[in-house]
């Protein structure tokens, strides 16, 4: 197929599932451009032949002047797909999610909360204005965006913004013929970034990365007659609420 027929696709992240994501995309004959805010994570993925620009995804102008670029350098643009880890956690001793409300700092409710939400907010905003009929918006989310955990409101309050905003987007977008799409990965990914901290779980307890990437091509590759707008996946081995 001739290059400027190919379908292209924007990856918002280039290590751990932002590359599996990318990778999964090469595999089903897109072309691919990753961002990452270090050339550091595009190595190994220009290495394999996709190319990457870096951009802090966080930054509204830089968000959509790497939009540009990447759409002059596939020759078209199809696809977005958010899968940055946009929390900023504060170094105020505090442990994953920012901690029990009652002890949670600003700092915490800033890195966690209002850093998630925001990246979102970003990546919706500028993908809208980009895309015109037939694009795709795919933004990835964790389990936290369905319910709260105790220790880890901060970290839940910014994940349900997330859906909010993605809710909003998606029903904006069927007006414009643009399809939003959120895939909530209710479950730890595992990856060499949670090595440590899942070391002891069992194989099925954990979400497989290079299954979640796949779950992002299927919302990409989806049809108008027939659109998710939002999808769960779950290791068969951790809890599944309805």
């Amino acid at each position: 197929m001739p290059q400027d027929q190919q379908r292209a696709a924007l990856v918002l992240g280039a290590r751990h599932l932002g590359g599996a994501v990318a990778r999964r995309f090469v595999a089903a004959g897109w072309r691919v451009v990753a961002v990452s805010r270090g050339e550091e994570s595009l190595a190994g993925l220009r290495a394999e032949g996709i190319a990457g620009l870096t951009a802090d995804a966080a930054d509204l102008d830089a968000l959509r002047d790497v939009i540009s670029r990447a759409r002059d350098e596939l020759g078209r643009l199809d696809v977005i797909v958010n899968a940055v880890s946009a929390s900023r956690p504060p170094d105020d001793g505090k442990p994953f999610g920012g901690g029990p409300l009652g002890d949670a700092t600003l700092a915490g409710f800033d890195g966690w909360t209002t850093a998630v939400s925001r990246q979102a907010f970003v990546f919706l905003s500028a993908g809208m204005a980009a895309l015109g009929p037939g694009g795709t918006l795919v933004q990835v989310t964790g389990g936290s965006a369905r319910r709260a955990n105790p220790g880890r409101g901060l970290w839940a309050a910014g994940s349900a913004a997330v859906r909010a905003l993605t809710q909003a987007a998606a029903l904006e977008g069927k007006e414009r013929g643009i399809h939003v799409g959120l895939l909530i990965v209710d479950g730890i990914i595992g990856s060499p970034k949670t090595a440590a901290m899942t070391r002891d779980a069992a194989p099925d307890a954990l979400a497989d990365q290079d299954a979640v990437a796949g779950a992002v091509v299927y919302l990409a590759e989806q049809r108008p007659g027939a659109q998710t707008h939002e999808l769960q996946v779950t290791p068969a081995g951790d809890r599944w609420l309805p």
